[in-house]
């Protein structure tokens, strides 16, 4: 009765099958048993994102989905954000209202490309908590649309290409804050939803897309160990879905159990840093138990205002420690909202950890 579908639906589970084989091949090796089970649940993460922005995403009437989480690990998340996606129609308009909570950086960034579920080409346009700032009401609120309303509120162009939309609200501690709310709304939304097999089919074959351009990512290759490249300032053009008003430098680390990595830095001004500790499919260890992200609120700085952080597999003593979690090698993420200049690259230095008592 639905031949696309099924047809389609069946290709993607074969995909799963065929991601799954090349990853327990290529990680089962002596050493980094870690990393193979890590694999098993980004295949489910990647898949949990692809049918949240391709199957169910409706552009007539959308609603903003997290697409990043502590149960939804993949992209570079990192322990102190939330991320919220919604579809869009170059054509229509939406109007979108937040109210900030405790948010120290809050922005709304829309991507252009295909609609076809390969990545985003480009940011159409974006918008800030401080080009945005609150209304009387606390309430920040926007309009995407081809045309400019021409009301005074803070105004993104749809071009022809918009395909999505990223939230992203960052919060100092994030468990204790109150986090940002988000919601949309389509203006002259169709009363009713219809759809036949075709529309579904194209809906998965997206999804399919998806999970093949995201596997293609991954794993990460190891880079220079010990070390953080340049960062490189916020960018004017963007692949995927990263922030266009924020700076970001990577490196990675190999250590022994008895080794720490001591980086050492200064930030500039900005709304907001952090220092993520990664695996190969881009996702943070598991947050809930160990720090193994640590962000400029966080860190204890030195008299001059530079910083140490710590990377190491046991605790060395050090206010600014960020576990390893068992991982004996991995890779570094540092970002910088709206910093005030490019950051000065990291120093890096491996050292001899002192004997467990």
């Amino acid at each position: 009765m639905a031949p696309e579908t099924e047809a389609v639906f069946a290709e993607l589970l074969g995909e799963l099958g065929v991601q799954h084989r090349r990853l327990v091949e290529q990680l089962s090796g002596p050493g980094d048993e870690q990393t193979l089970l890590e694999a098993h649940r980004w295949l489910l993460s990647i898949l949990q994102v692809a049918t949240d922005t391709q199957v169910w995403a409706d552009t007539a009437n959308p609603r903003f989905v997290e697409i990043v989480g502590p149960y939804k690990k993949w992209g570079g998340d990192n322990a102190d954000a939330f991320y919220c996606f919604a579809p869009v129609d170059p054509a229509r308009t939406y109007r979108v209202e937040v109210r900030p909570g405790d948010a120290v950086y809050l922005s709304l960034t829309v991507y252009g490309g295909p609609d076809d579920g390969h990545y985003s080409e480009r940011i159409v346009g974006s918008l800030n908590s401080r080009q945005a700032p609150p209304g009387a009401d606390g309430t920040i609120r926007m309009v995407l649309s081809p045309d400019d309303p021409g009301t005074g509120v803070a105004w993104i162009a749809l071009e022809p290409d918009a395909v999505a939309i990223v939230t992203r609200d960052y919060l100092a501690d994030p468990r204790g804050d109150t986090r940002a709310e988000w919601a949309i709304t389509a203006t002259d939304p169709p009363t009713s939803f219809v759809e036949d097999d075709a529309s579904v089919a194209r809906r998965f074959r997206a999804a399919l897309t998806w999970v093949r351009d995201q596997a293609a990512m991954v794993p990460l290759a190891m880079g220079e160990p010990n070390a953080i490249d340049p960062p490189y300032p916020v960018p004017t053009t963007t692949f995927g879905w990263a922030a266009g008003d924020a700076a970001y430098a990577m490196g990675t680390y190999d250590l022994r159990e008895d080794q720490a990595l001591v980086l050492s830095g200064r930030s500039p001004e900005c709304a907001f840093w952090n220092l993520c500790l990664w695996n190969p499919f881009l996702h943070t260890y598991n947050y809930d138990y160990e720090r193994v992200t640590i962000n400029g609120t966080q860190v204890q700085y030195e008299a001059d205002g530079s910083w140490k952080i710590v990377i190491a597999p046991r605790d060395p003593g050090h206010p600014n420690w960020v576990s390893t979690a068992g991982h004996h090698r991995g890779w570094v993420w540092f970002r910088w909202f709206l910093p005030d200049e490019t950051p000065e690259r990291p120093r890096s230095e491996v050292v001899e950890l002192a004997p467990s008592p």
